[in-house]
């Protein structure tokens, strides 16, 4: 091995020797200029300490607690001589150490004239502080390199002045004499901070692709102590050079309150970053330079051969022998992901500084990028265990960063009743009220994430829910987004579903209606839609379902709830698939539909125009409603029932319910009830003519229908409920004929 000479006090130089070094070492020995760059050293010492003893009388104890905290930073700046052979450290240097002791008694004693025992208690605490800022002292770091090209890095930081304080205070509860309380001061006096030395293990190598630049850390623990050491170093280069690079997000919920990002967290994608670089310029004269922030994949697995994007430029005039720092806000929206829809598990961002148009320097520092936290709103008679199994889906879509987060799972930070689970037919909040609760889950997914903006997925009513939301309530942002970058509906009844109209009419003729529901009759959510128009620039997308024939008197094909023109409205994305409303928080329709419109990468970000509709207009509703398939005027949208009936069924019950029936081309029954009670239709001539049985798919539904496709002369018909529940069940039934 081979030892450095001597150096002058507080210099820094490399020395290499022996001929059969390897290439990196041979190549290192080429250039003999001193090093320039940053060494950062840090010692932190936390230890705390209890101890509890019975006090003299045995009556009580006495707690004593230690704790230290001692925290040493010194960050060097390394240069070279004037001579060019080795090199100068200038060290900036903080220190902050505190001391505690507590100590806590406690007793029990009788007073003189008193009877009982008192509860007495003392609290005694003492505190020693130092404190030490210096600037600009001269500092030493040390170069060795071994002849197989493996190296070590030790600095030398000097004794400086700092400051000494302290406090004594005490309090007293429950003592027989009153004790007054003392709290004394120990003004500042000047201390000396000691000496430091470190050095890193050696076993770092040099890199034989490019020996002249040095960057490792080191560090070691023992006995609460943690001594780390931290480098960047380079020769040989030009006058320009960068010290460091950082990055920053805002700590949601203030605009501007910037934090440094820990690398193992990263920040969210669609947060402001801001990118921060140092320059420093180690020659006699002031210098210009442009320092380039670049979107590099370079030791991408799959990408790695792709060239590097620009993100920004910023220009910086940096004086002779000095530092600055340049800065550069980007916005990272959709670089969770690759354009392709792969997920991107982190991001690589390459600083660059530019001397009169000629790179001469680099640095890449790696910033991980989650996705947008995925807010998950249910619909009508439902809650969030709707979507238990999302965290799984989008953990095995991107990673465990990508979270989920179902309105309702921690009812502290909101919860909308919907109606909670079918069969329940008391009261619900409305659609605004709900709203606001999605607005508090909103801002608690965002503090959770530190995410400035989220999607939202809704599940049938869930997507009105949204709406409003989103033209009420939802705030806007200084960048220019809007917080909920996407929103994406399944089976919404965007124009109202029918099936509400038949059910929700018995329940207001019996004076008891179920906000939720009746807010789904197509002739009120055409006023909603006159009174939600504004999308605030977020993208809507709809998912309709269309395997069933006519249910609930619609002739449109719909999904057991919503008829396809309903979910689809005026929004220009949208599509069709063969499947039940209640099927539509699976699997398949998040990766189809779902992932597709919120995993998009940073090229099909800024290319996305909002599709909350056709065109500027048609975001509004529309005047006609497509309701039984026909353009209908506004006045006649209701669907009303022939027959509608409120029933109550006990547990083992087999009920039997008469249904008056009219002449009719086709006849039809559709009733709400647990899915623990099924329903037989039988004829005037005691025919089965239809079934919806527990245990079926078709129970399942939310609301559960009988079709009979013939014709159909007056008489009285029976439908047969039998329950298999343990618990008095309430049935909600509508009776319809004639859809054509």
């Amino acid at each position: 091995m081979t030892i450095m000479r001597t150096l002058p006090a507080l210099a820094v130089g490399l020395t290499l020797s022996g001929a059969a070094a390897p290439v990196a070492a041979a190549a290192a020995a080429q250039c003999t200029a001193g090093w320039a760059g940053t060494v950062e050293y840090s010692r932190h010492q936390a230890s705390s300490d209890s101890k509890t003893v019975k006090r003299v009388s045995g009556k009580g104890t006495e707690t004593t607690n230690n704790s230290i905290n001692d925290d040493y930073v010194a960050h060097v700046a390394v240069r070279p001589a004037p001579d060019g052979e080795y090199s100068l450290g200038t060290a900036n240097i903080n220190l902050s150490a505190t001391a505690t002791e507590t100590i806590n008694s406690n007793d029990q004693m009788i007073c003189p004239h008193e009877r009982t025992m008192r509860q007495m208690s003392g609290q005694f605490v003492s505190k020693s502080e130092r404190r030490g800022n210096a600037s600009g002292l001269e500092a030493g770091v040390d170069i060795t390199t071994d002849n197989d090209g493996t190296y070590s890095v030790s600095v030398r930081l000097p004794e400086f002045q700092g400051t000494a304080s302290g406090s004594n205070s005490a309090s007293f509860s429950g003592q027989c004499k009153s004790k007054e309380a003392s709290n004394q001061k120990v003004a500042d006096m000047p201390t000396t901070i000691d000496a430091m030395r470190f050095s890193s293990s050696g076993e770092d190598r040099m890199q034989s692709s490019d020996p002249n630049r040095l960057t490792g850390a080191h560090s070691v623990t023992s006995y609460g102590v943690t001594e780390s050491l931290r480098w960047n170093l380079r020769r040989c280069g030009g006058d320009l050079r960068l010290v460091d690079v950082k990055f920053e997000d805002m700590r949601f919920p203030t605009w501007d309150a910037w934090k440094e990002i820990v690398e193992q967290v990263g920040t969210i994608d669609g947060n402001i970053v801001r990118l921060t670089a140092v320059v420093a310029n180690d020659s006699p004269n002031e210098k210009a330079a442009t320092v380039k922030f670049r979107d590099t994949y370079k030791g991408d697995k799959w990408d790695g051969a792709r060239s590097d994007g620009l993100l920004g430029e910023v220009s910086v005039t940096v004086p002779a022998g000095e530092q600055r720092e340049v800065q550069f806000k980007w916005d990272s929206s959709g670089y969770a992901w690759f354009d392709d829809g792969r997920p991107r598990l982190m991001q690589r961002i390459k600083a660059e500084v530019e001397d009169k148009g000629k790179k001469v320097d680099d640095m890449t520092r790696n910033l991980k990028v989650a996705p947008k936290p995925l807010v998950l709103v249910h619909g009508l008679w439902s809650n969030w265990r709707t979507w238990e199994p999302w965290q799984n889906i989008l953990t095995t879509s991107h990673s465990y960063d990508w979270k989920a987060f179902p309105v309702g799972e921690k009812p502290e930070h909101g919860r909308m009743n919907t109606g909670e689970e079918m069969g329940n037919f008391g009261p619900t909040n409305t659609i605004a009220q709900n709203a606001i609760e999605l607005g508090s889950y909103v801002r608690y997914a965002q503090k959770d994430r530190n995410a400035w903006h989220v999607d939202l997925v809704a599940h049938s009513m869930g997507g009105l829910i949204s709406r409003r939301y989103i033209h009420a309530t939802m705030p806007t942002y200084p960048d220019g987004k809007p917080q909920v970058s996407h929103l994406v509906m399944l089976g919404t009844p965007n124009m109202g579903s029918s099936c509400a109209d038949l059910i929700s009419v018995p329940l207001e003729i019996a004076g008891r209606s179920m906000e939720a529901l009746r807010e789904l009759r197509p002739i009120n959510v055409l006023r909603f839609n006159e009174e939600n128009r504004d999308s605030k620039g977020v993208p809507f997308s709809v998912l309709a379902g269309n395997p069933l024939p006519p249910v609930c008197r619609m002739l449109s094909r719909n999904d057991g709830v919503v008829a396809e023109p309903s979910a689809k409205w005026t929004i220009a994305d949208h599509e069709t698939q063969s499947i039940l409303h209640t099927s539509m928080t699976g699997t398949e329709p998040f990766s189809s539909f779902v992932k597709p419109r919120v995993a998009l990468g940073p090229a099909k970000q800024a290319a996305r125009q909002p599709l909350s509709a056709a065109s500027g207009e048609s975001a509004r509703a529309p005047a006609r409603l497509m309701i039984l398939g026909v353009e209908e005027p506004v006045d006649a949208v209701s669907v009303l029932p022939d027959v509608s009936k409120v029933v109550m069924i006990a547990p083992g019950q087999t009920l039997n319910v008469s249904i008056p029936v009219n002449d009719a081309e086709n006849f039809g029954l559709t009733f709400v009830g647990a899915s623990s009670v099924s329903a037989t239709l039988i004829d005037d001539r005691g025919k089965v003519v239809g079934t919806n049985l527990t245990d079926t798919p078709e129970a399942r539904h939310i609301f559960r229908s009988i079709f009979v496709d013939r014709a159909i002369t007056k008489s009285n018909w029976t439908v047969r409920f039998q329950s298999n529940d343990r618990a008095d069940r309430e049935i909600i039934l509508a009776s319809w004929s004639s859809a054509t």
